[in-house]
């Protein structure tokens, strides 16, 4: 979980990765958020997979 949440300050910014995890809701994670996604019991890094393809992650940052 820890490199998952680098990942995310990362790409976003320490301050947007929290808002972007609580409320962005995507269709690839059932309708949830990336932290509902969590809490249902997905695993960091297929989360952080659709996140970076949703997203359009730069391939050096997936």
């Amino acid at each position: 979980m820890t490199v998952f949440w680098q990942r995310m300050a990362e790409h976003f910014g320490p301050g947007y990765a929290e808002t972007f995890a609580r409320d962005h809701v995507m269709s690839e994670l059932g309708g949830r958020t990336v932290n509902e996604a969590l809490d249902a019991g997905w695993e960091a890094k297929d989360v952080w997979r659709v996140v970076c393809a949703v997203m359009d992650v730069p391939g050096e940052r997936r």
